[in-house]
Order: C-alpha cells, then structure tokens, then sequence
C-alpha cells in the first residue's frame, strides 16, 4: 500500500505487543525483541509455582498471534539510536548489526527486574529451561524467605503457599504494611488469605542487599537487616524487593529522567522529538509508571497514527491506585481488585471458557492461534 509509514515497536513485552497489534492494520511495524516470544513480566508467583499454567497464558510466540502477520518481528538486543537519522541499531543472537529505520518509534523496552525479567537475548529452549530451574529450586525447598512488599513478592508467597502447602514460607517487607500502592483494603484482605494459608508475615524488616544488587537468583544465603532483626535463614531465599532498572542503555542521556526512564509528554510523546512515543514500566508517565497496566497500548497506538495525521493526540490519564489481579488465576477462579479496594471473584469454568479464550485472546489480542512450536524469528533486518 503506498504511503504507509514505517513505525519501529522497541520491545515486545506486554505493552509493546499489544502496541503492535494496534499499529500493524495501518502502518509497516517492524517488532524489535531479545526474545522470540512474549514471555510476560507478570504473575511471577503463578510462573514459580505452577509453570506450565503460566506458559499457556503469559509465553506464547509471536507467530500465535494473528494481528501480528503483518509486522516483521527482529530478534535483536537495541544499542543505539540516531534521532535525526531516524534510525535504531541493534545486535542479533549471532552478533551481526542490525539497522532499521522508522518514521515513527514507540520506546516499550521495559525493566529489568530479578531473574524473570532481564534484558538479554534468549531462544525459546533457554527461555523453558530458566522457568523451570526456578520452579524445581523451590520445589526442592523445606522452607522459602520471599523478599519484598509489591505485588510480585506477595503473589510469590500466595501461590508459592498455595503450591505447596507443607513448605515453611516467610514474607518479609520494609514497611507497616505491604501492597502499598492498592488500596488499604486490598492488603487487609490479601493478609487474611496468607494467614489462612501459614505464611508468615513479618513487617518492618528492610534487608541488607549483598553486593549491592539482588534478584539474579534464587539464593540460600541468610538476610541480614538493617532495621535490627536477627538474620533470617530459609533454604531458598526469593528477592523480589522491586528494585527496578530501565532498559535504556541503548538510548541518548537527554531522553531519560534521573532515574533512566524515558520523559513524556502527558500524550506519550518524548519531549522535542516528532514522532518518538514511550509507554509501559521504561516511561515515566507518574510514579507508578501505570501506562504499563491501563491501557497506554491503546494511547500510544492512537497518538502516533494521529501524528502522521495532523489530528489532535490525546492524553494520558493516571489511575491514582493500582488494580487488578494480584495473585493471578487460581483453581478456584480469579479475583480481581478494584481502585476502590472492593474486589470480585470469576469462576474458573468463566475464567477458562469466557475470560481468556474471548476477552483476552480475542478482545485484547485480536485473536490468538492454538499453540504449536516457535518458529524461526528474523534474526537482522531484511
């Protein structure tokens, strides 16, 4: 079709993917990822308590998803960018330089953020075999110390718990209370549950982290604190303290905020720059980043066809509060919490038969196929 814009999607994570998926009727969308596949940055208790379930739902490659046969995905770790050029560079699995040129460029390269969720180029049967290491180390563990208050600690420790109901299993966190950007509410109720499962619950205790960074690995050191408790020792100890870091190595220093992440506009739009947009946990929309939960997908989709338009964009509106699924699909259904801290509960038949073939798979994703092997992903450009 003559005219059409070339729009570059750097990253195909959660949002990046579903960016593409938006973009790819109206525009040539060239998908840049260091994996071949989706493999999702959430639910990290379900994907270390019960990997399979979560591969079904949260690892799916990229030739499964029908909107995305139109764009041409590169498998590629991002170096360098030219802005005036128009430009990105990156480099295969082989070492090879890739280079691909945009009128439009939507930054969704994500965090980095313990073990589940790093930057690196990877092939589906190293992806497989770093999910179930994870799994088969906690499995093998007596006893599990899950480190942090947000919700990948908190998920960890329900389903971990719920898992394996006989394992000893500890979470502490810095604060009085966990969950701290959800309503109060939520974590009332989200505490019953761990205490109805036998989690132990230990508030006010901040860890000392070693060597200054933690979250590479599942370890078995014992905790220190640096709020004076005695250590704490378990066979297997879970950082997920949310210590995270943007993937923005490969991006100029005057496009990021002190912390790394990438400046916006309140339309997503990356400051002096025509035809630049961010969106996800690397765009530093608030201080929740919460572009990455609530639709930015469906903003910055608009916003950069709009550009090429002359339209007017819109803006991007934050929630306050966090919500959603905290603790992901369990045997008996799927809760979800509200910004209100109110939450409801769907039936596994509705879950499985309704939520994730119709809504998901259809709704969000505009269909996706029935799994079958990953197929080669273009490696450079072509």
């Amino acid at each position: 079709m003559p005219n059409r814009k070339r729009v570059v999607v750097a990253g195909l994570g959660d949002v990046g993917l579903l960016a593409a998926i938006r973009l790819a009727p109206h525009a040539d969308v060239v998908g840049i990822s260091v994996k071949p596949a989706l493999v999702s940055g959430q639910e990290l208790g379900v994907r270390l308590a019960r990997p399979d379930d979560w591969a079904r739902d949260y690892w799916i490659s990229f030739d499964r998803y029908r909107r995305l046969d139109g764009v041409r995905t590169v498998q590629a770790e991002l170096t360098g960018v030219d802005l005036a050029a128009r430009t990105v560079f990156g480099r295969d699995a082989g070492g090879a330089a890739v280079t691909e040129e945009f009128d439009a460029l939507v930054i969704s390269t994500g965090v980095s953020n313990g073990f589940w969720r790093q930057p690196t180029i990877e092939s589906a049967d190293e992806i497989g075999a770093g999910l179930r290491a994870a799994h088969d180390r906690l499995a093998a563990a007596e006893s599990v110390i899950v480190l942090g208050g947000g919700a990948a600690a908190v998920s960890s420790a329900v389903n971990l718990a719920t898992t394996w109901p006989n394992k000893r299993i500890d979470l502490y966190f810095p604060g009085e209370s966990a969950l701290l950007g959800y309503h109060p509410r939520i974590w009332k109720r989200i505490r019953s549950r761990l205490n109805d499962l036998g989690v132990g619950v230990y508030s006010g205790h901040r860890a000392v982290v070693p060597n200054g960074s933690a979250g590479g690995e599942i370890t078995s050191r014992p905790v220190e604190w640096s709020t004076g408790q005695p250590p704490a020792s378990a066979d297997a100890v879970l950082w997920a303290i949310g210590r995270v870091q943007p993937n923005t190595n490969w991006l100029p220093t005057e496009l990021l905020d002190d912390d790394g992440f990438v400046r916006v506009t309140s339309e997503l739009r990356v400051p002096g720059h025509e035809g630049v947009f961010a969106v996800g946990d690397v765009a530093s929309t608030d201080p929740l980043r919460s572009s990455a939960r609530n639709r930015g997908d469906s903003l910055v989709a608009h916003n950069v066809r709009a550009a090429f338009t002359g339209r007017p964009l819109r803006s991007y509106r934050t929630p306050g509060r966090r919500w959603g699924s905290l603790v992901g699909i369990q045997p008996n259904g799927l809760e979800v919490f509200l910004p209100t801290g109110q939450a409801f509960r769907l039936p596994s038949w509705s879950v499985q038969r309704v939520v994730m073939p119709w809504v998901v798979k259809w709704g969000m994703y505009r269909g996706v196929r029935d799994d079958r092997p990953l197929r080669p992903t273009d490696s450079r450009a072509h």
